[in-house]
């Protein structure tokens, strides 16, 4: 947790210190790198919430909006009905792993490993609908990236984005005519014992169930959600 803590705080990009538990922070940073440029970032973490915006006069708002969704649980998706926006993008869980938790997968299964940026994994996110391909992440990761073929094809890859030198962006991606067999998970575990082995903390974020039960299936607990809201001025 405090890793995880450690990490949004540094993506904030100004400096300040995630809340405890039970606080409300935001801060103007145009630079952060919670959401997207000129977007307002929100994470929560252990009931704690830590945000960004993009100027000054949004300030207030959010942190009232955030006030007044919070005030019984937790539940960033009730933000946006509390604020006037043009876009949002999630809300998502954030789930972490600690090695002692970890129920790797793919031992016995013949998972291969390329390079980042491989042309053999270059098929697969094409042959996905847009949505997936953004959803997975895939065409930004930067670790090796492990693969399962169906015959000469891969049909399953994962891999990760190493974030501030401290976490392991996971993404993961399955064709669909070879969903529901188990694949997701075998090439998830072994992008996360690369991420253990390189002592990054590995961080899943999703929004899909699917998704959600191969990270807890694997050992990953969710500590948190995070969305990004494009504000009206």
């Amino acid at each position: 947790m405090e890793q995880a803590r450690r990490l949004w705080a540094a993506l904030a990009r100004v400096t300040v210190a995630f809340p405890p538990s039970g606080g409300v922070t935001v801060v103007v940073s145009p630079e952060s790198w919670l959401c997207p440029p000129g977007w307002a970032g929100v994470v929560e973490l252990d009931g704690a919430v830590l945000a960004t915006v993009p100027e000054a006069g949004l300030a207030g708002r959010l942190h009232d909006a955030l006030l007044g969704a919070l005030d019984t649980d937790i539940d960033l998706s009730r933000l946006p009905g509390r604020l006037t926006v043009h876009d949002v993008l999630g809300p998502a869980t954030l789930a972490y792993l600690d090695a002692a938790d970890f129920a790797p997968a793919h031992r016995d299964a013949d998972v291969e490993r390329l390079p980042p940026g491989h042309r053999d994994v270059r098929p697969l996110v094409a042959s996905v609908d847009a949505r997936d391909a953004d959803e997975s992440g895939m065409e930004e990761v930067a670790s090796a990236v492990r693969v399962l073929r169906e015959g000469r094809d891969v049909v399953a890859a994962a891999g990760y984005r190493p974030w501030l030198d401290t976490a392991a962006h996971l993404s993961v991606l399955v064709a669909a005519a070879h969903r529901g067999r188990g694949l997701a998970r075998l090439v998830a575990s072994a992008a996360v014992a690369d991420a253990l082995a390189d002592g990054l903390l590995p961080q899943w974020r999703a929004r899909p169930e699917p998704s959600r039960r191969v990270a807890r299936a694997l050992g990953f607990r969710e500590l948190g959600s995070q969305i990004s809201l494009l504000l009206k001025p």
